[in-house]
């Protein structure tokens, strides 16, 4: 068997960086033939690439079992320490040849922000409009998606910066979380909803078509929760959608219910298009934060994104429940 140390030799003497920017494509891509595309390789090159590197490593780096022969499950233990490493002398190589030969017109600063669909529309437009004061030629890209899409895609160095929910200790793994804020679930319905008439009982709703945030995340789980400790069960025909603006809309032309984190109906709540049902909600408050790469490099776009997040979030206090509209 190999001692550790002649293994780091055989590491530092037989790895590349080719090695490495296919591990990383294929972490990233979680798709070998996407990987490949991405690297203008063919798939068996992308394949044979990998295999040379786990050899090297002396262990599996990729588990493919459970998603088919082009399809990647996830990384092994070993893949995802690795990942965190590769990342690193990608960057570092990319900043070193930036710096020897740089760029036409200057280096082109870049952002790419991760949030919560329940989480964006209250928080990001105000930091981004300021942002863009400050940074009028930076290349800044927001994506929206489930908590564990956008942790995923963070420790994969695809995302920059996220603003989302803690997790498994898994998908936290090499990452940072900063506490913004709380916020508690509520019940939002359009003004002059039979329910915002008058104070009713959490069954009530049940009578109501449902709109609800979709399985696996922690809205639901919540909603599901909050139920439960009532008796209650989530119907089964209850729509489902991360879709904010779909949820809003909905609610507002419809008799709909909309079971949802109080940051993505603030705006509506705020300007009365929405009311906020008499139901306490107490219980079911989530922590929101700012999820960073522990490794990465901070960049000075990055760190003023963060402050004007946490800006944001000081400034963003709690609405009064909102039970009946003036005729």
């Amino acid at each position: 068997m190999n001692k550790p140390a002649d293994l780091r030799q055989d590491f530092i003497r037989n790895v590349q960086l080719r090695h490495l920017r296919a591990f990383v494509a294929v972490a990233q891509e979680r798709h070998l033939a996407r990987a490949a595309a991405r690297l203008a390789l063919s798939q068996p090159a992308v394949s044979k690439t990998l295999s040379e590197l786990e050899t090297i490593v002396g262990t599996r780096l990729v588990d493919r079992s459970q998603a088919g022969r082009r399809g990647v499950q996830g990384l092994t233990p070993a893949g995802e320490q690795l990942l965190a490493h590769a990342l690193r002398v990608l960057e570092a190589l990319d900043a070193s040849a930036e710096a020897v030969a740089p760029t036409a017109g200057g280096r082109i600063e870049r952002l790419r922000i991760g949030a919560l669909p329940s989480v964006a529309p209250a928080l990001l437009p105000p930091a981004l409009a300021r942002l863009r004061d400050h940074w009028p030629a930076a290349q800044i890209a927001v994506k929206s998606a489930a908590n564990a899409v956008l942790l995923d895609e963070l420790r994969a160095g695809e995302l920059d910066l996220v603003v989302g929910r803690m997790s498994d200790p898994r998908l936290m793994a090499g990452l940072s979380f900063e506490l913004l804020y709380t916020e508690p679930l509520v019940f939002a319905v359009r003004a002059r909803h039979p329910l915002a008439l008058k104070p009713a009982p959490v069954q009530a709703v049940l009578d109501y078509p449902l709109v609800v945030y979709g399985e696996g995340t922690i809205p639901r789980h919540n909603t599901e929760s909050f139920l439960s400790a009532r008796g209650l069960v989530l119907p089964t025909h209850a729509l489902q959608t991360l879709d904010v603006g779909v949820a809003s809309a909905l609610v507002a032309v419809s008799d709909a219910v909309w079971i949802t984190p109080l940051g993505a109906a603030r705006g509506e709540l705020a300007e009365g298009r929405l009311v906020r049902l008499r139901i306490d909600t107490a219980g079911t408050e989530e922590p929101v934060g700012l999820l960073l790469r522990s490794d990465a490099e901070a960049s000075s776009l990055r760190v003023a994104m963060a402050a004007l997040l946490r800006e944001g979030a000081r400034q963003q206090g709690d609405l009064p429940a909102r039970s009946r509209q003036k005729p």
